[in-house]
Order: C-alpha cells, then structure tokens, then sequence
C-alpha cells in the first residue's frame, strides 16, 4: 500500500506509466485496445463512492455555510462567480485562440486528410437508420430526457446523473441544514461516519492511478491514427499551453491569497492536481481537494465542501476554453475568419456549451460543441469526427483547469473567514519541541540493567541496616517517665 501510495504521488511514477503503456500500444495494439478495461474499472469503483460522496459533501458543505456569517450573500457570491469564472474561461480562450490562430497554417496534406474524414463522418450520419417505432425507438419523451430536475432520486442515483443527483442533495441539503441541532446530531453522527468511510474508499481507489495511467495510453495509442493527432497538433499544442498557464496563474493566486509559502501551497495541491490529469473523472478528486484547501491551506471548510462537489458538476470551465478553442479551430479549417460579432458569438456559445455539458464526462461531453457551431453555422460534423479520437488526451488538461478555477472560487468566497489551517510545526519548531530519544545498543543495555540491579542491591542493604538499627534495646529509666523506684539509682 505505501508503495502504490508513493508512486500515485510522483509525477515521475506516472510520467513513466504514461511512456511505458504508450510503448506496449505501439508495439502491441491488440493489448493496446484491452487495456481500456482498467480504466472502465477505476472508474466503476470511484463513481461508486465519489457518487454518494458528492450528496454528503453538499449536506455538509450547505449546513456549514448557512452557519457562516452572512450566508445569503456568501451563496449570491458562489453562483456569480461560478459563471463568471466560466464566462470568464470562454472569453480568454476565444481571445487566446484569435491571436493563435490553431489550425490556420495547416499543411494542404493535412487539410486533407481532416477534410476526408469530416466527410466521412457527414456521410455515416446522413446514412444512419433512425428507427421512428418499435424495437429501437425512444420510449420517453424528449422534454422527460432533458428535465433538469429528476423526479426520483434513486433513479438518478443509480444510473449515475452526477447533474440529477446535485440537485437533489442541495434540495435535501437545505431542508437539513434548517433543522434544529438537536433534531439532527443524530443524522450528522451517520453522515460524518458514511463521509470518513467514503474518502477512505477513493484513497484507496486512487492509489491504482498509475495503472490507470498505463492503461490509457496503452489504448490511447493502440486505437489512435498518428496522423489524425499531427493533423491536429496545432489543436492540441495551444490547448495544453492556455490550459496550463491559466492552471499557473490560479495557482499563483491560491498562492497569494493563503500568505503561505510556495512549496506548501504546491504541495497540498499536487494530490488533487494529479488526479485530475490522469483520471477521467471529475468527482474523484473532492476529498483531497477538500482536505487541502482547508486543513492544509486554511480556508473555510464550509465553503470547500459546498464548492467543491458543485464545482464538479456545474462549473466546467475547463470545457468553456475547450470550447472556444474548438469553435476557432474548425472556423479557421474552413477559411471563416471570425469577426467582432462572431468573436461574441463565440463567448457566448462556448459558456453555454459548458454548462449544458454539466454532468457529462469524456466523450459525452463533446456532443456538446454542435451548440456553438451550430450558433457559427460551422459543420457539426466535423466536431465529431476530429476531436472524438482526440479527447481523451484533452481531459486531464480541462479537468485540472477545472479544478483550480474551483479553488479560486473557494479563495474569493472565504475572503474575511478565520483561517482553518491545521497547524504544521516549522522545522525550527520541530527541532525545539521534538522529544529526547535514547537509543541503547545491547551491549549498553547490558550495563544500564546491571546498574541498576546493583543500585537495587545496595538500596536492599542499607533499608536492611536502617531497619536493624532502630530494632536495638534501650534501657529506659524510670525518672525520665516522672517515676520514683525505691532502691533504682538515680543520677
């Protein structure tokens, strides 16, 4: 266990992993493409427990943060700046991705080739059997698969609906953060149990990371044309350099705003930020996330149990620069030069892109781009043809800008709160209260016991002599007692 713990830590463990289950892909494709089990697996085991996790986290998060001095205002200011963080992520990346230019200096081969497999996809769809009645016909009505609102919770539960499920547990969540203490000390004692049995539970799934990692790539590589990823290099190469600056500059800010040192901040984010990379899901980083912004950083925790769980279900801005991004680079393959309406568009559409994808993971949430081609009047083709077999590479990127964003939402929300940091002693500290240890060879061993039982032997002797001493006859005389004795001498 400690060593699955160390190497899910390192980023050197998992950079190998990576390199080592690319290899096995490439001269192996066939072990390649069954690797793809192991993460279907990881991810099995951590929504089983990051699912139920999330809805005890809201209870939390919600009693706490109702506690909180003003709490209506500290709730207004979540729900604006959740969207306009994400806003916020889909402007940058429309500016970032205008000045870039991704896919603009395309090779005439490579326009090609992605113009191939565009029409490819375009003729698939516009040859697919939509059956209207029987077998394979939708049995609810569209309005019913689109409610925001489930109308039964364990339903949602046990299919999964991260969205359906949040909305619940808040729902559930405020009508248990009114009650009185005292009719609820007994439900939070359960909830704190199920809460602590909970993130035990994804510490120990998220130890198995780095075999995740290897799978991945394994099957990333094995089912992946090396000319569609050169193809869409320039794609690729701006969205990891925005994503991973902006990453820098939320970081910068946590940094800033804890007034603590840098190494520290870094290293209570590390766990989190390297479980975001390498999985593919958004939910199995909220116990470490909590636990570093608030024990670890010292922001309220409160916040951080109510901010957390939320964010990973609606606050997607990892996907609103995603988006962005994407919209660009599809205009600028088909030589549409974006103006200053289509600009706005853009922001516009990429925000509402992201939270439409709320509760969508990996490739679930790239069906989502047809909302801003759409609004372009792009092909939604080619979103489907040319980013699907790249996605997978794109989501450690977007969840980790995802979850920093978080963060610095939990940072601008405490502002003003007192400081939960548990309290790490400093190494001089360390040094001053550390306790004196002795440490005996068996030789010195040896001789402190024989100290000691000749010290025992002479403590016996002298208690034998003090005790012989005071047994001793004394004459007593009768005039020390005041009495007279005819014949009895006196002095």
């Amino acid at each position: 266990m400690g060593l699955l713990k160390r190497l899910s830590n390192s980023p050197l463990a998992l950079l190998l992993c990576v390199l080592g289950g690319g290899l096995v892909g490439w001269l192996a494709p066939s072990w390649g493409s069954q690797a793809f089990i192991l993460g279907q697996i990881y991810l099995a085991l951590v929504n089983m427990a990051a699912l139920p996790l999330l809805v005890v986290a809201t209870f939390f998060g919600l009693r706490q943060t109702l506690s909180l001095p003003q709490p209506g205002r500290r709730t207004l200011m979540i729900v604006a700046l959740a969207i306009g963080l994400v806003v916020l992520c889909a402007v940058l990346g429309a500016v970032l991705g205008v000045l870039a230019g991704p896919g603009q200096n395309l090779s005439p081969s490579s326009r090609e080739y992605l113009g191939t497999l565009v029409q490819g996809a375009g003729g698939d769809a516009a040859n697919a059997e939509i059956s209207l009645y029987g077998a394979g016909a939708a049995t609810e009505p569209e309005a019913e698969q689109w409610a925001l609102v489930p109308d039964n919770f364990f339903r949602a539960l046990a299919e999964g609906q991260s969205l359906g499920i949040l909305l619940c547990a808040i729902l559930f969540g405020l009508a248990f953060a009114a009650l009185m203490k005292a009719q609820s000390n007994s439900l939070m004692g359960i909830f704190e149990a199920i809460y602590r049995a909970l993130e035990l539970i994804i510490s120990r799934v998220n130890m198995f990371i780095p075999v995740l990692a290897f799978g991945m790539a394994a099957y990333f590589v094995a089912n992946t044309e090396a000319r569609t990823v050169h193809a869409m290099g320039s794609f690729l190469a701006w969205f990891f350099v925005f994503a991973f600056a902006l990453s820098a500059l939320a970081t910068a800010l946590i940094w800033k705003k804890s007034g603590l040192p840098p190494g520290v901040v870094l290293s209570a984010l590390k766990t989190p930020a390297l479980i975001s990379l390498t999985s593919a899901s958004t939910t199995a980083t909220i116990p470490d996330t909590i636990e570093a912004m608030s024990s670890r950083l010292g922001f309220s925790r409160g916040i951080a149990e109510l901010v957390i769980p939320i964010s990973s279900v609606f606050m997607r801005s990892g996907a609103a620069l995603y988006f962005a991004l994407l919209a660009i680079f599809v205009a600028n393959i088909y030589g549409r030069p974006v103006a200053a309406e289509e600009f706005l568009v853009i922001c516009v559409g990429a925000s509402m892109a992201a939270f439409a994808s709320a509760g969508n993971n990996s490739l679930a949430a790239v069906g989502f781009a047809s909302i801003v081609l759409t609004m372009l009047k792009l092909p939604v083709e080619a979103a489907l043809a040319l980013f699907l077999a790249i996605d997978l590479v794109c989501e450690g990127p977007r969840n980790l800008l995802t979850l920093l964003f978080a963060c610095v939402l939990i940072v601008l929300v405490s502002r003003g709160l007192p400081s939960e940091r548990v309290e790490a002693a400093t190494p001089t500290e360390v040094g001053a209260l550390q306790p004196v240890r002795f440490v005996f060879s068996r030789a010195s061993l040896l001789l402190v016991l024989a100290c000691v039982l000749l010290v025992s032997i002479l403590i016996t002797i002298a208690g034998v002599g003090v005790g012989m001493r005071k047994g001793e006859a004394v004459p007593i005389r009768p005039h020390a007692m005041g009495l007279l004795i005819p014949g009895y001498p006196t002095v």
